[in-house]
């Protein structure tokens, strides 16, 4: 070539390998990630054959980094997280100080220092948001309580890590690395100084920004311009991110968290989210690409024991200490055994961790080589990990005394009082989900002064109806033992509200074996799943879309004096 072209060079190399190994990996039911970073281990310098601009490659991963805390920002919920803060946010802290516990100790056993240890167990005590994402939505629960839960319970991890990577760099020097301490050496000093720089950040874009931002949005769109549009919410992650590292010291991550966090305060959130994904992905692509690049292979040789004890931290540690918090809460063996196989990765977090903490002179070279060995093998097998939810639940279901230890009956929400009126024991209503469908549904019955009982996985909710004077009990209700204690071999029907379709033949089978004459209908947002469900003796199935489109016809038709014909089910 005439001249030298490193960056489209690094560009084309990064897409196209990613490309083919991402399909690669989807096509053997393997997270496309792995095939990113396999792409990146293939054009790295540990490898033979083209290496890649690593330098190029870095500058690349930064700015995937501000779009995917960006993106991560724009779909936070802080009501969405508020609903699950009983369980997600001392289940989160716990789980992490394990984890960071049992990383560090390995460590020191190793004889790192006291810095290197603190990273290494930091950066596996977080799972990957992007894997469970996917993960969850493969198989269809995002919108479950169990789904909800393991988001909220991720969203804690991520938080935390946002303020580790602010902490962290005026704590290096005490922690033997070379970050930047105060001009006396104070350490106390450093610290306060960049706790008073994000206090200032985080004040000028929670007052400042959260107005700015959404005017900024409204009048773009107002051009109808989609190019303006996309060019505008690109243009804030980035420039906020950048100008957050130069005037305030704090990371490209927290400046682009902030800025998605303060964006989806707009009324253009949604269409923010949307327009943007194309450029998210393309350069969390490369970001995971970049992280590849780092990995030296010769790790799973030169070191298989200390990758077998990083993989066993991750998928093995990590998840019986969150399954055990979880029942230590008194949620269910389905919920427990969901957050934990959520939290058997690691991913881009740890990635980022690992990165600083090496330029930080904390971690050793060989220690992001074994982060990355371990995420690679958990992310692999993390479908694998959640195919294995349903055989060892039915496992262990099989076993009564070990479920009552593992599942505690003496939780007083797992039953209804003695105290319970007889009207709620039999004739009732069973009430499978409290969610935004099962409330409404409460609600009328309520007006009419039918009892009913409500079946609900979260807690919290089953205590706020108790205090409503509300008949409730707290479990999975694919769980005989749930409906056994909502009553439901004397109830006259059997009402599932809840969006998780999967577990509705067990609750059926619960249902007719113990109240044969008990009518069962349903919900459902899949046509699909609407068929065969229909085909599996429900006496009503009620597919969202459908319902919808039949409550507006009759109201149009309404306007018209016609009467709409009626609808087979």
């Amino acid at each position: 070539m005439p001249h030298a072209i490193p960056l489209i060079t690094t560009i084309a190399s990064a897409l196209g390998l990613a490309l083919i190994f991402g399909f690669l990996a989807d096509k053997l039911r393997l997270p496309a990630l792995v095939g990113y970073l396999l792409a990146g281990i293939l054009i790295g310098p540990y490898t033979p054959g083209f290496v890649a601009d690593m330098q190029i490659a870095s500058e690349l991963a930064e700015i995937g980094v501000m779009l995917l805390m960006f993106g991560v920002g724009l779909h936070f919920s802080l009501q969405d997280l508020m609903a699950v803060r009983r369980l997600a946010v001392p289940g989160a802290v716990l789980q992490i100080s394990v984890a960071t516990a049992m990383g560090a100790a390995v460590a020191w056993y190793w004889g790192w220092g006291l810095g290197g240890a603190l990273v290494f167990g930091l950066a596996l005590s977080v799972a990957s948001t992007v894997v469970l994402l996917r993960a969850l939505e493969a198989k269809g629960e995002l919108d479950t309580l169990n789904g909800k839960l393991a988001v909220g319970w991720l969203v804690v991890e991520d938080l935390a890590m946002v303020l580790v990577l602010v902490l962290l760099p005026p704590l290096a020097g005490a922690l033997g690395g070379k970050g930047a301490e105060a001009a006396d050496g104070n350490v106390w000093l450093a610290l306060g100084l960049t706790l008073l720089k994000v206090a200032v950040f985080i004040g000028l874009m929670l007052g400042l920004g959260k107005k700015v931002l959404p005017k900024l949005l409204w009048h773009v769109a107002k051009t109808g311009s989609r190019e303006l549009f996309t060019l505008a919410v690109v243009a804030a992650a980035v420039s906020i991110a950048f100008g957050a590292a130069q005037l305030f010291g704090v990371s490209f991550a927290l400046g682009a968290f902030f800025a998605g966090m303060v964006m989806r305060e707009s009324e253009f959130s949604h269409r923010a989210a949307e327009e943007s994904l194309p450029l998210r992905d393309a350069f969390a692509v490369l970001f995971f690409v970049s992280v590849g690049m780092l990995f030296d292979p010769r790790v799973l040789l030169d070191q298989p024991l200390q990758v077998l004890a990083v993989v066993a931290i991750i998928v093995v540690g990590k998840s019986i200490a969150a399954g055990a918090l979880v029942l230590a809460f008194r949620y269910p063996l389905n919920t427990a055994l969901t957050v934990s196989a959520s939290l058997a990765q690691i991913g881009e977090f740890s990635f980022i961790l690992a990165g600083l903490g090496v330029a930080l002179g904390l971690l050793p070279t060989e220690g992001q080589s074994l982060i990355l060995a371990g995420a690679l093998i958990s992310i692999a097998i993390n479908p694998l990990t959640f195919a294995g939810i349903a055989p060892l639940t039915r496992w262990l279901r099989a076993k009564p005394g070990l479920m009552r230890a593992l599942e505690r009956d003496t939780d007083p929400l797992a039953e209804l009082p003695m105290s319970t009126e007889q009207k709620y024991l039999a004739g009732q209503v069973v009430l499978v989900g409290y969610g935004r469908v099962g409330r409404r549904i409460g609600m009328a019955l309520d007006e009419q002064g039918i009892p009913y009982v409500v079946a609900e996985q979260n807690r919290e909710r089953v205590e706020r109806l108790r205090a409503r004077g509300i008949a409730a009990v707290s479990g999975d209700a694919s769980d005989p033992a749930v409906l056994i204690q909502a009553h439901i071999a004397h109830a006259s029907m059997l009402v599932i509200a809840t969006p998780d379709t999967i577990n509705v033949q067990r609750m059926l089978e619960t249902a007719r074996t113990l109240n044969s004459g008990i009518e069962v209908i349903v919900r459902t947002h899949s046509e699909d799943d609407a068929q065969l469900l229909s085909a599996a003796a429900i006496d009503r199935v009620f597919l969202g879309e459908e319902t919808l489109a039949t409550s507006m016809s009759q109201h149009v038709l309404a306007r018209y004096g016609k009467t709409a014909a009626a609808t087979v089910h």
